[in-house]
């Protein structure tokens, strides 16, 4: 297989991939209390919301990093 044909078919797999896993962040957020955790930061003004969540991003990170781990020792 060419080169650059290879390149192209694995950025349309990680953008897609990047696209679902964005999806399934985003509906987490709505639906579940990720801003509940302790340890996140809440900076609220007049107009303006600030909301970081340290644990949860501690959380996501580790979750993500088992899965991908787990992906990659498949295509091995």
């Amino acid at each position: 297989m060419n080169g650059m044909e290879w390149m192209g078919k694995w950025m349309v797999f990680l953008g897609l991939a990047l696209a679902a896993i964005g999806g399934l962040i985003w509906l987490m957020g709505r639906f579940s209390g990720m801003g509940d955790f302790p340890g996140t930061l809440r900076i609220e003004r007049p107009g303006f919301t600030c909301v970081v969540p340290i644990l949860g991003s501690i959380i996501l990170s580790l979750l993500l990093t088992v899965i991908l781990n787990i992906i990659v020792r498949l295509l091995k």
